[in-house]
């Protein structure tokens, strides 16, 4: 008898029937075979692919695990300074001292260095022209040059631009702001991101935040490498309404804390204009925030910036921000308030040709310090005051804008170094230095005891 349970047949007093195993299919027939070889086929020629055009292949990184102490400040001033040594560095328009390395770049390649002994500690490479270098929340911050992007052929950067940013650790040259000790991360630092920035740029650093430079572009980054802002002729814009004025080109910029000035040429102003706005927007990297704009002389170009700027006797606590700008014909630097006013104006000595062309690359040639700006005008050196931008003093015959030294000011001269008081300018002597023939402008750093000078491409380290 047979009975039924749910859907299966139980025969009493019988054992389960045996039931013969069933053979599983092979892979045997031929378009299976064919479709395997097809898909074996599809990703040898995707890894490929991969490997021939991304950083995999183009990339080559050398990092250091070593000791890397920062050299210790020097106890007195140095009665001379001499050549230690020296390295190409093309890409670097100043000198690049961060943490305990030195950093150069040249070609495709950016360098840690000893700072002392110029050793290469650690290398950073890619199969792509460095396009600048520049030092930024204790990294070194690299961009390279890409010569295609997907943007539409009549679009001005659609042939290639600086595009490829890196940030390095100056310790070991490993990409990403690294963890200190004990710290745990729910996310590593990449340190690496794609950018619009144009041919040519620079990278100006506020202390928060990092903006490129660029004829129609500027484009400003946070520490994570992330675009906080654009401003100018953004790239397949999708909302062309967001941005103030677009079919300006840009004559020079300059930033401080998370703020951004720039002299503008627009077809629609009979002479400049300046405008300074925000590094960020309320939520949105597209539009920006101006602070401030106004029409300046033509030939006009934005000298220097400070927050710490005090225009009310009465209260000398209170800060604001103001910005410099000097204008041509006749020469005099305009201080201008928060709000684009003019509180000040200050006449200028200087040479017949300081004011005759724009900077190639957007950037007046100065160094910030905390009480004073020292401002290379092409052929002298003015030290500005923090409190409200007005001129300290005047060096004539300098070849850059000079760097504070063992409490010294050091400003280049065709010579050497003039040492100077920094309050007031008062000359304390002259360090010989032999430039080889080299009369072009010299920017300066320092780190511990050694002297940097960036003369064209070559950096020269003095001690």
């Amino acid at each position: 008898m047979t009975h039924h349970i749910g859907d299966e047949d139980v025969l009493d007093g019988r054992a389960d029937p045996v039931r013969e195993p069933v053979e599983r299919s092979r892979f045997t027939r031929r378009r299976d075979v064919a479709a395997a070889a097809l898909i074996a086929v599809v990703a040898l020629v995707v890894g490929l692919l991969v490997w021939r055009w991304g950083d995999i292949r183009t990339t080559s990184s050398t990092t250091y695990g070593g000791p890397a102490p920062s050299p210790a400040q020097p106890t007195a001033f140095p009665p001379s300074l001499g050549e230690a040594w020296r390295a190409t560095s093309g890409a670097t328009p100043e000198p690049v001292t961060v943490g305990p390395a030195v950093v150069t770049g040249d070609g495709g390649e950016v360098a840690g260095r000893d700072p002392v002994s110029g050793e290469v500690r650690w290398r950073y490479s890619r199969d792509l022209p460095l396009c600048t270098l520049t030092a930024a929340w204790s990294m070194a911050v690299a961009v390279y040059e890409k010569s295609a992007n997907l943007l539409p052929a009549d679009d001005p950067r659609a042939d290639g631009g600086c595009s490829e940013t890196t940030a390095l650790d100056p310790a070991t040259g490993k990409r990403g702001k690294q963890p200190g000790p004990g710290e745990e991360r729910d996310k590593p630092d990449s340190g690496q991101r794609n950018s619009d920035a144009e041919r040519g740029t620079r990278l100006l650093y506020d202390g928060t935040y990092v903006t490129t430079t660029g004829e129609r572009l500027l484009t400003t980054w946070r520490s994570d490498l992330v675009q906080t802002m654009e401003y100018g002729q953004v790239p397949a814009m999708v909302n062309p309404d967001k941005q103030p004025r677009t079919g300006c080109g840009y004559r020079t910029v300059t930033v401080v804390q998370a703020r951004i000035g720039v002299v503008e040429d627009c077809p629609d102003d009979e002479g400049d204009r300046l405008t300074v706005y925000q590094a960020t927007g309320n939520n949105d990297s597209e539009k920006p925030e101006v602070v401030a704009t106004v029409e300046v002389a033509e030939g006009a170009r934005v000298v220097a910036m400070t927050d710490q700027c005090r225009l009310d006797p009465a209260d000398q606590e209170a800060t604001q921000l103001c910005t410099a700008v000097v204008e041509p014909d006749p020469a005099r630097l305009l201080v201008l308030n928060e709000k684009g006013e003019q509180v000040a104006a200050h006449p200028l000595s200087l040479g017949s040709g300081d004011l005759a062309e724009q900077p190639a690359d957007r950037v007046v040639p100065t160094t910030p310090t905390p009480a004073a700006i020292y401002w290379f005008t092409g052929s002298r050196t003015i030290a500005l005051s923090t409190a409200d931008l007005s001129p300290l003093w005047t060096v004539d015959d300098t070849v850059g804008p000079g760097t504070m030294f063992a409490g010294q000011m050091l400003v280049p001269v065709s010579d050497g170094l003039r040492v100077l008081k920094p309050a007031t300018g008062r000359p304390v002597g002259t360090l010989p230095v032999d430039r080889g023939g080299y009369t072009g402008l010299v920017t300066m750093s320092t780190l511990g005891p050694m002297v940097y000078e960036q003369r064209g491409d070559t950096l020269v380290a003095m001690r």
